[in-house]
């Protein structure tokens, strides 16, 4: 049984929450949001309560049960308040910069690497070792981010690269010299 899928998610004040078959939109006061959800699952909206239910206890339903769930609470939940992923940038002469709606990235490469913002995603860099990514979609905050690092992942030598401000970098020794 799962426990997650069958917790009810309350609608807090403000959000407006419309089931379309198996289309779900939640608008809120940041932003709108919408997901089709799969078509085992079976959503009901009943005095501010949003409930998920499936159709029986077979493992795949199981599994999509407690998934549904979570994926219309953090609908609910961004649009309330913004999603934040927050980067460093570690290393000499790394940098980043924001350009309009271009985050400018200066990671050691012979040209500077740009990104334009996806729609619903805004940069911000307060100073130049740091990046915060922040949205309404956590799915998509979380993405955008994860690209982000992929530009420069951390080295575990020396530690430069672009790394998530709550990671921790396992680092190596380097080699000794001969004996």
């Amino acid at each position: 049984m799962s426990r997650i899928g069958n917790k009810p998610i309350t609608i807090p004040e403000g959000v407006n929450v419309t089931v379309d078959g198996q289309k779900i939109t939640v608008k809120g006061p940041k932003g709108t949001l919408t997901r089709e959800i799969h078509g085992n699952m079976k959503v009901t909206v009943d005095n501010n309560v949003i409930k998920v239910i499936r159709p029986d206890d077979e493992a795949e339903n199981k599994g999509l049960h407690g998934l549904t769930r979570t994926l219309i609470n953090n609908m609910v939940q961004g649009v309330m308040a913004e999603y934040t992923r927050e980067l460093e940038i570690n290393g000499v002469g790394y940098r980043a910069a924001k350009q309009g709606k271009k985050l400018v990235l200066t990671l050691g490469y012979s040209h500077p690497v740009e990104m334009e913002e996806p729609e619903g995603i805004t940069f911000e860099v307060p100073n130049p070792n740091q990046i915060i990514v922040k949205g309404i979609d956590k799915e998509l905050v979380g993405q955008t981010a994860a690209v982000i690092r992929t530009k420069r992942p951390p080295e575990v030598y020396r530690g430069k690269g672009i790394k998530y401000v709550e990671e921790h970098i396992r680092r190596k020794e380097g080699k000794t010299g001969k004996k």
